[in-house]
């Protein structure tokens, strides 16, 4: 059992205290301004997306975008959620077969689905997601609607365009036939003024609703856009290619709490 590493730091550590949380991060001023009903039967026009992965003070109003158009499509039987590795700790590009604790309950991996995707450049390696908090601080926002689902980590060290593009091609191959959503754990510019974040993000938001996975990864080194997960996004570009990228929601914390210097918040959905 994978245990939770930033439960009581980056969103709240005891469950009536997280759900409340969560509902805040839908019907606060920068969320969508409803709490989403989970689809039944599931529509099944959602493929991929991506969702921010800071403190749910800062983005999780950013992120509830994400979730709400996940829940009201329906949930399918997995998610693979991909974020970058932080820490520096274990494979490069790592997924694992533990299950996942939160204090909204256990999440439970796809093992088989996670077999099929350790191939490639994909490793198993449960200490590259030990201590990383970018895959788990979206789990609460799926397990707040239901506990019917699995899912399958992907930790990404290695980010250059070649290792991200292969990741999103095993993935597509492992889920080809299957009813899975990627989604890809991402925030955008870092400790920039505000005006240069929404300048350099929406540059990079530009090649992700073309779905242009080279032109993301281009624009992001030629800027020197400080987005931490540009790899998992062009993963889940590649792996949900011929879909169709909406932005739905940006922010920076500056929105939050006035500040010098802020952090971007993106939510974009993938569809058929």
């Amino acid at each position: 059992m994978r245990r939770p590493s930033v439960a009581g730091q980056f969103y709240a550590g005891d469950e009536k205290t997280l759900r409340t949380q969560i509902e805040r991060c839908f019907t606060g001023p920068l969320g969508p301004g409803r709490m989403p009903e989970l689809g039944r039967p599931r529509k099944g026009d959602v493929l991929g997306a991506m969702a921010p992965h800071a403190g749910y003070m800062y983005s999780g109003m950013v992120a509830a975008h994400t979730y709400a158009r996940i829940v009201e499509d329906g949930f399918p039987k997995t998610f693979v959620i991909i974020g970058p590795n932080h820490t520096g700790l274990g494979s490069g590009i790592a997924t694992m077969r533990d299950d996942w604790e939160t204090p909204l309950g256990v999440a439970k991996v796809d093992k088989d689905l996670a077999k099929e995707i350790r191939r490639d450049l994909v490793d198993e390696d449960p200490e590259a997601h030990a201590q990383e908090h970018s895959v788990e601080v979206q789990l609460p926002f799926l397990q707040y609607f239901s506990a019917d689902f699995m899912f399958v980590p992907v930790c990404m060290g290695y980010q250059d365009f070649e290792s991200a593009v292969s990741v999103g091609k095993t993935i597509a191959r492992a889920v080809s036939g299957k009813d899975v959503v990627v989604i890809a754990s991402s925030d955008m510019s870092h400790y920039v003024s505000p005006m240069l974040a929404k300048k350099k993000d929406g540059m990079a938001l530009d090649e992700i609703k073309a779905m242009d996975p080279k032109g993301l990864y281009d624009v992001v080194q030629d800027q020197n856009i400080s987005m931490c997960g540009y790899g998992p996004m062009i993963a889940t570009m590649t792996a949900c290619a011929g879909g169709k990228a909406a932005l739905l929601k940006y922010a920076t914390s500056g929105d939050v709490t006035p500040m010098a210097q802020v952090v971007g918040y993106a939510s974009v959905v993938i569809t058929k």
